[in-house]
């Protein structure tokens, strides 16, 4: 086990059961050509198995495992950022790699997990594929299907741009310090967009509004709205004028959007 001084602050808890390492390296279907993006790469466990497969570009915001990373991968193959992935231009770190595909792999603390997944789509980055590793409780919210209680706003952004996907579960007890929770496996596929969005601004505003209050009504969460442009559609959809967001599927939610 390495000698390290875990920082609560950063939410550090490291993978070591070889099985899942190589288990969640095998989801990515990453070739030679390909650059992966590691987020919070901790000792380098899960880094040894993606290094055999891809180009790894890694960002680490702990600097005392700076030195543990650098003696441990000193090849052509990886490049460690010792910098915070939330506050980096990543884009201008990309432009100095040659590579075909762009994957990124992370194990993500819970307080961080949506804001990296915001900026990773604020900031516009082709990624072809993403495999995560998240608390159980969050990855159901992000797989969350329509007309189930974890269905909300997150759940509709993510299957905008991705098909999300449930991968597997792994016990807390892979991991030391062992954490309070289990862990979920989600692989994120990037969509090829059909651009039937007319304004997607106002359209993830909608979204974000649709759920601010989950157990309200839609028509009680959008009074600033129109509602008489959104009554035809909700109409056409078979669902009735005071449904709720966690009952309207993304299809009718860009209808809504581009009534508006």
């Amino acid at each position: 086990m390495i000698q390290h001084k875990f920082k609560k602050k950063f939410g550090q808890n490291f993978l070591h059961d070889k099985n899942i390492l190589r288990k969640i390296a095998s989801v990515a279907e990453t070739n030679p050509n390909d650059l992966i993006i590691e987020i919070g790469p901790g000792a380098g466990a899960l880094t040894e198995e993606l290094v055999k497969k891809s180009q790894v570009l890694a960002y680490e915001i702990d600097n005392d495992l700076e030195e543990t990373l650098k003696n441990k991968f000193n090849n052509d193959n990886f490049e460690l950022i010792m910098d915070d992935f939330l506050k980096r231009n990543v884009i201008e770190d990309l432009k100095k790699k040659d590579y075909q595909d762009l994957y990124i792999i992370a194990n993500l603390p819970y307080y961080i997990t949506t804001p990296i997944i915001n900026k990773i789509i604020d900031d516009k980055l082709n990624v072809k594929k993403m495999v995560l590793m998240v608390q159980k409780e969050v990855g159901e919210r992000f797989t969350a299907t329509v007309n189930t209680k974890e269905y909300s706003s997150i759940s509709v952004f993510l299957n905008y741009y991705f098909n999300v996907k449930r991968e597997f579960v792994v016990s807390k007890n892979s991991f030391y310090p062992r954490p309070n929770v289990d862990s979920i496996i989600i692989s994120f596929e990037k969509k090829e967009k059909d651009n039937s969005v007319k304004d997607e601004d106002k359209f993830f505003k909608l979204i974000r509004d649709s759920f601010v209050q989950k157990r309200k009504t839609l028509k009680n969460n959008l009074k600033e709205y129109d509602f008489s442009k959104i009554e035809p559609v909700l109409l056409k959809n078979n669902l009735p004028l005071d449904v709720r967001a966690e009952n309207i599927n993304l299809n009718t939610f860009i209808d809504i959007s581009n009534n508006l």
